[in-house]
């Protein structure tokens, strides 16, 4: 049942996006982020979604040139410089054959990325994406809140089968890095019914719908057992907390849940936290410290980084401090570094300082008035995922999963889409900003007025 629904839903969306290519987009985020097929156990489990998602994107874009805008902002030419830094660093790589095999799958995802970037214009598609990126994690993380609350805490969330956040402590940075955009579609509960799927709800149970999906899913992320995930958590909580206009009723609603969500874990779960302050007796710590000593070693002595299949008894033999410790780096930046060398740290960075700034930009317009508050809220929670990605990032081999990069073409297409509507209507938008600083000086003046 479930693959027929499964392979329903694709026929649909893919009869659709061949006069749309920006519903062929939608269908490679939902297939490449939650993996719909894997659900089932028949005929659609094998299914090449993802290969006949790429097609019909090519097709919708044949016939519908004038819809092709690509992203020209600074993390999109940093991140074409990555794809060719990575390409480089793959034909010099020590074991060139596995590395050139798996630049292929890394080129699938960040050259498709841009491709998504290039199809999404308007705010409705806009809006579309995020409910996509946000909606197929947070799939997972309702289930998985569920299953927490039913066993309590017993058992570990576990992700979309064969993707690369099937474990539990990779679902669990997916849920966090999710929440926040949870959060803007439920303070933008209007806004957030443009998008097709969801208009024929209330906003009142909409908002109510996504609040519930927000407790479920950090429910989930503590469920995982992830200590990564929980450092994640604090540092996402915070900036949240820092960036909202609520800081009181933020706060109060953080220290109620937290301890309330706490209580239902079992011992077992403090046992494992515990091990964060006890890390030099954690054999699986002390593994990841190894493979960071020998992502440096490679890139002291290799300038182009020992290439993608840098998880190898060859290479750990040569660079690491315990050879027979083979491990993947658990770590977006030493996975980076010992892949691509320093040069490839540095745009790595680079390019999500620079996405990071983008967001900054959108906060800022909230100054311009009612018309940009979504905008601004978006930016600001866009802040408070990439927080969250950059602290939870820090302990999981997730460099090239394609959520984040998400981000950046959704903060990337609303600046576009901001500036266009500047463009096309200054006088507006300077009214819009002349009439919220009449709103702020009115409470002055009446004072003024009636202590004269």
């Amino acid at each position: 049942m479930r693959d027929l629904i499964v392979t329903a839903l694709f026929i649909v969306g893919a009869m659709v996006a061949l006069k749309r290519p920006y519903y062929g987009a939608l269908l490679w985020v939902w297939v490449g982020l939650m993996n719909p097929h894997r659900l089932g156990w028949g005929f659609a489990y094998d299914l090449p979604f993802a290969m006949a998602s790429v097609v019909i994107i090519a097709l919708g874009m044949l016939f519908s040139t004038r819809s092709i805008r690509w992203q020209t902002g600074g993390p999109a030419i940093v991140l074409i410089l990555m794809i060719l830094w990575m390409t480089l660093t793959s034909f010099t790589a020590i074991l060139p054959e596995p590395s050139q095999a798996k630049l292929i799958d890394v080129l699938k995802v960040l050259g498709m990325t841009l491709v998504v970037g290039a199809l999404v214009a308007n705010r409705e598609q806009i809006i579309g994406l995020v409910w996509v990126v946000v909606g197929s994690i947070a799939f997972f993380g309702v289930k998985g809140g569920i299953f927490t609350l039913t066993t309590g805490g017993e058992f570990r969330v576990w992700g979309p089968p064969s993707s690369l956040v099937q474990g539990n402590n990779e679902l669990a940075l997916a849920l966090i890095i999710s929440i926040p955009f949870l959060y803007f579609l439920s303070r933008q509960a209007t806004l957030a019914r443009e998008f097709v799927l969801v208009r024929r709800i209330s906003e009142k149970w909409l908002r109510r719908g996504l609040m519930l999906s927000i407790l479920l899913c950090a429910v989930a992320a503590i469920g995982s057992h992830s200590r990564g995930a929980l450092l994640a958590i604090v540092a996402m909580g915070s900036m949240m907390w820092w960036r909202s206009r609520a800081k009181v009723s933020m706060g109060l609603l953080l220290l109620a849940l937290t301890p309330a969500i706490l209580f239902l874990m079992p011992e077992e779960w403090f046992s494992r936290m515990e091990t964060i302050e006890t890390y030099e007796e954690d054999l699986s710590a002390m593994g990841r410290i190894n493979a960071w000593h020998m992502a440096i070693n490679i890139a002291n002595d290799r300038i182009f980084g020992a290439g993608f299949a840098t998880a190898s008894p060859v290479v750990f033999n040569a660079y690491a401090p315990n050879p027979d410790w083979v491990l993947v780096a658990h770590s977006i930046y030493f996975q980076v570094l010992g892949d691509h060398g320093y040069i490839g740290l540095a745009l790595y960075l680079l390019f999500w300082i620079l996405t990071y700034r983008v967001a900054g930009r959108l906060a800022a317009m909230e100054k311009r008035g009612p018309r940009f508050e979504w905008v601004a809220l978006l930016g600001n929670m866009s802040k408070v995922s990439l927080v969250g990605f950059a602290v939870g990032g820090a302990f999981l081999s997730l460099a090239y999963w394609d959520m984040p990069y998400y981000i950046m073409i959704i903060l990337l297409a609303t600046e576009r889409y901001a500036k266009e509507v500047l463009i096309k209507s200054p006088e507006e938008a300077k009214s819009a900003v002349s009439d919220a600083s009449a709103e702020t000086d009115a409470p002055q003046r009446s004072t003024r007025a009636v202590a004269g």
